[in-house]
C-alpha cells in the first residue's frame, strides 16, 4: 500500500552544496544550494534564485566552488543556507572557517570540507522569473589529503558525508558502504 504526496521533489539523498564566490570587490560568500547535482560527466547544476548574492557573483565573476562539508560543521553549512549574503556582507566572519582562493577558479575553498569541485561557468540563464540555472564546467575537484587510503585513492567512508532529506527537513549522515555499484547487480544477470 502506498500514500500519495502529490507534486513534491523529493530526491533523496540530496547532497549538501555549498556554492562559494566571490564579489565585484572581492569578498568571499559561501550559500547553501539545495537545488543542483551532476549535469553531465564533467559538469554541474545548481539552481538558484536569481536575486541571492551567489548568483549576482556568479555573473561577476564567471567562476564558482562546490565544497562538500561533514557532520562537523553541519551548523556553518546550515548558516550559510539561512543568512543572506545581500544582507550580511560577509558570512566567514562569523564562521571558524578556513578559506583559500581556489588555484584554478576566482572562488574561495573551504579548508575544513574535504572535497571542492572548481567551476567555470558554461552556461548561466533565468528559465523563470526569478530562477536561475547555472551551468559549470568541472575544471578540478580537490581533496584533503586526509580523505585518502594507504595507496593514495579516495576512501569515501572517511568523509562523513552529510545529505538534506527534503522530506523531513532534516540533515542525515550518508552511511557505510553496501555493495559494489555496477558489480552486485551481475548476480541477477
Amino acid at each position: 500500500m502506498r500514500k500519495d504526496f502529490g507534486k513534491t521533489n523529493w530526491l533523496v539523498p540530496q547532497p549538501v552544496m555549498i556554492v562559494t564566490s566571490y564579489d565585484e570587490r572581492g569578498i568571499p560568500n559561501a550559500m547553501n544550494a539545495a537545488w543542483g547535482g551532476i549535469y553531465d560527466e564533467h559538469k554541474v547544476m545548481i539552481c538558484l534564485a536569481t536575486d541571492h548574492k551567489t548568483t549576482m557573483n556568479l555573473y561577476h565573476t564567471n567562476e564558482f566552488a562546490i565544497c562538500f562539508p561533514t557532520s562537523k560543521h553541519v551548523v556553518e553549512a546550515d548558516y550559510v543556507g539561512i543568512v543572506s549574503g545581500n544582507e550580511v556582507r560577509n558570512k566567514f566572519d562569523k564562521l571558524n572557517l578556513t578559506i583559500t582562493k581556489s588555484k584554478l577558479v576566482n572562488a574561495p575553498i573551504i579548508e575544513e570540507f574535504p572535497i571542492a569541485l572548481e567551476c567555470r561557468i558554461s552556461s548561466i540563464q533565468e528559465v523563470d522569473v526569478g530562477t536561475t540555472i547555472v551551468i559549470g564546467d568541472v575544471l578540478n575537484t580537490s581533496v584533503d589529503k586526509s580523505m585518502l587510503d594507504y595507496s593514495g585513492k579516495v576512501d569515501s567512508e572517511k568523509f562523513d558525508f552529510i545529505a538534506y532529506d527534503p522530506i523531513n527537513h532534516k540533515y542525515r549522515k550518508i552511511g557505510k558502504e553496501i555493495a559494489d555499484a555496477f558489480i552486485c547487480g551481475l548476480e541477477i544477470k
